[in-house]
C-alpha cells in the first residue's frame, strides 16, 4: 500500500510540475504579445513553434490520466493559444506555418499507406466493401435528409434557395458528412501503437473512402450545379478530370513507393533528408500536377509495405521524423479552429454533427451484420469514422467557389461541424480501441523523452 501511495504522490508530483511550466511558459508569452504586440517575423515563428510544441506535449500528459488522446491535448492547446483564445499565437503565424502542414500530411500518408497489410485487407474485404457501401450511398442520403429537417435553423441565405436547389445543397452537405480524417485515425494510432481487426478495419475504411468521396462529390457537383443555378448545365468533364488525376496520383505513388523501397534497401541513409524532400519537395510537385498528395503518398507507402521487406524499417524512420511534426501539426490546428464562428453556428452545428454520428453508429451496425463481423468489430467499428478534418475543408471551399452566392454560410457551418467532429472523434477512436484491447501496453514517451529526431549519420 505504501508503495502504491508513493507511486500516486510521484504521478501527481510529476503532473504537478507539467502544469507549472505550462502556466508559466503561457504567462511570460502572453506577457511578450501584450508588451511587444508589433512582434513578428521567422523568430517569432519558431518561438510560437516551441512553445505550441511544449504546450501540447504537456498538456497531453496532462490529459492521460482521464484516458483521452494525446492528440486531444495537441488540439485544446492550440485552440486556446491560438488567436481566438489567448492570441498567443496570431492569425497570420499559424498561416505562415502551413509548411509543417506539408509535412506532416506527407508523413501521416506515408504511414498510413505503411500500415495497410495486404494480406489483413483481403480478410476484411467483406466488412470494408460493405461498410464503404452503406456508409457512402444509405448514409449520404439520410445525412441529406437530416440537413432538410434544420432547414429553420440554417442561415438565411440558404432557407430561402427555391426547394429544388435546396435538395442540391442538402446532397452536397451529405457527401461532405461522409468524408473521414486519417490523420486523425493515424495520430491516435501513433499514440496507442494498436494493433487488431478494429485497427485494420478503421486504417482500411478511412483510407480508402476518401477515394470514394471524393468521386462522389464530383459526379454531384455535376448534378446539383444546373439545379442551384439555372443557368448552368450538366456537365462530365469534371468526371473526366478526376479520372486523370486520380490515374496520375496512384501511377506516381506507385512509382515513388517502388525507389523509396529501392533506397531503403541498398543505402538507407539520410533518410530524414529523403523524408524532407518526400514531404516539401514532392508535395510541390504534387501541387502543380494538381494530383492528390494524400492519394499519391498513401499508394507509395502501401507499395513500400506489400511489394518490398522494408515496411517496418520505413515505419520505423517516419515515426523517429513525425513525433515532433504531429505535436505541432495537430496545435496548428487547434489554433486554425475559428472559435467566433462556432460560437455562432454551435446549435445547428452541432445538431448536424450527431445526425451525422448516430447515422454513421447505425450504419455501421447494419454493415457489420450483412458483413457477419464479430462482435467486436459490430459493437465499435464506427468509433473510427467520427473525426473529420482536411479534405471536407477543402471540399467545402470548392463548393464555395463554384456557388458563390451560398458558398460562404455553407462553408462557414461546414468548419463548425468539423470543429466539434474533429474534437470529439479521436476520444470516441481511443475508448474503442481500449474497450477492445488493441491498444499497447507500452508506456508512451513522456514529455523529457521526446527529443527531435537525430541527425543521419
Amino acid at each position: 500500500m505504501s508503495g502504491g501511495a508513493a507511486a500516486v504522490r510521484k504521478g501527481l508530483g510529476h503532473h504537478a510540475v507539467h502544469l507549472l511550466l505550462l502556466v508559466a511558459f503561457g504567462a511570460l508569452l502572453f506577457y511578450v504579445t501584450r508588451a511587444v504586440p508589433e512582434v513578428n517575423g521567422g523568430l517569432w515563428m519558431i518561438t510560437a513553434i516551441g512553445f505550441l510544441l511544449l504546450a501540447g506535449t504537456l498538456l497531453s500528459e496532462l490529459l492521460m490520466p482521464l484516458g483521452l488522446p494525446s492528440l486531444t491535448g495537441y488540439l485544446v492547446a492550440g485552440v486556446v493559444a491560438g488567436p481566438y483564445v489567448l492570441n498567443l499565437v496570431d492569425v497570420q503565424t499559424v498561416k505562415s506555418m502551413s509548411p509543417i502542414n506539408t509535412l506532416a500530411l506527407a508523413l501521416i500518408a506515408l504511414a498510413g499507406g505503411a500500415e495497410l497489410d495486404l494480406n489483413a485487407l483481403r480478410k476484411g474485404v467483406r466488412s470494408l466493401a460493405w461498410a464503404t457501401l452503406i456508409q457512402s450511398l444509405p448514409g449520404l442520403l439520410l445525412v441529406s435528409v437530416s440537413f432538410v429537417a434544420v432547414r429553420p435553423m440554417l442561415p438565411l441565405v440558404l432557407r430561402e434557395l427555391p426547394w429544388g436547389a435546396f435538395l442540391g445543397v442538402s446532397l452536397l452537405w451529405g457527401a461532405l458528412a461522409i468524408t473521414r480524417s486519417p490523420s486523425a485515425t493515424l495520430g491516435v494510432l501513433a499514440q496507442t501503437r494498436a494493433h487488431g481487426p478494429l485497427t485494420t478495419f478503421t486504417l482500411g475504411f478511412v483510407m480508402s473512402s476518401d477515394i470514394v468521396v471524393v468521386v462522389l462529390v464530383a459526379v454531384i457537383l455535376g448534378v446539383v450545379k444546373p439545379l442551384v443555378d439555372p443557368a448552368a448545365s450538366f456537365s462530365l468533364e469534371s468526371l473526366k478530370t478526376l479520372g486523370h488525376d486520380l490515374f496520375g496520383s496512384v501511377a506516381l505513388g506507385t512509382t515513388l513507393g517502388l525507389f523509396i523501397a529501392a533506397y531503403l534497401r541498398i543505402v538507407n541513409r539520410q533518410m530524414l533528408v529523403v523524408l524532407l524532400v518526400l514531404g516539401f519537395g514532392v508535395s510541390t510537385v504534387l501541387d502543380y500536377l494538381q494530383f492528390d498528395a494524400l492519394l499519391t503518398f498513401m499508394v507509395a507507402g502501401f507499395i513500400v509495405r506489400n511489394l518490398s521487406n522494408q515496411g517496418q524499417k520505413f515505419l520505423q524512420h517516419i515515426e523517429s521524423t513525425g513525433t515532433v511534426v504531429y505535436v505541432v501539426f495537430f496545435a496548428i490546428a487547434g489554433a486554425g479552429l475559428d472559435v467566433p464562428l462556432i460560437r455562432v453556428m454551435w446549435p445547428v452545428a452541432l445538431i448536424m454533427a450527431a445526425a451525422r454520428g448516430l447515422i454513421t453508429y447505425a450504419g455501421a451496425r447494419v454493415s457489420g451484420w450483412l458483413a457477419k463481423d464479430s462482435p467486436m468489430l459490430k459493437r465499435w467499428s464506427w468509433s473510427g469514422m467520427i473525426s473529420q478534418a482536411g479534405l471536407v475543408l477543402g471540399l467545402a471551399a470548392m463548393v464555395a467557389r463554384e456557388f458563390p452566392g451560398i458558398g460562404p454560410p455553407f462553408a462557414s457551418l461546414a468548419i463548425a461541424a468539423v470543429a466539434i467532429n474533429q474534437l470529439v472523434g479521436p476520444i470516441l477512436f481511443k475508448v474503442a480501441l481500449d474497450r477492445a484491447g488493441e491498444t499497447s501496453r507500452v508506456e508512451q514517451p513522456s514529455f523529457s523523452s521526446i527529443r527531435p529526431p537525430a541527425m543521419p549519420g
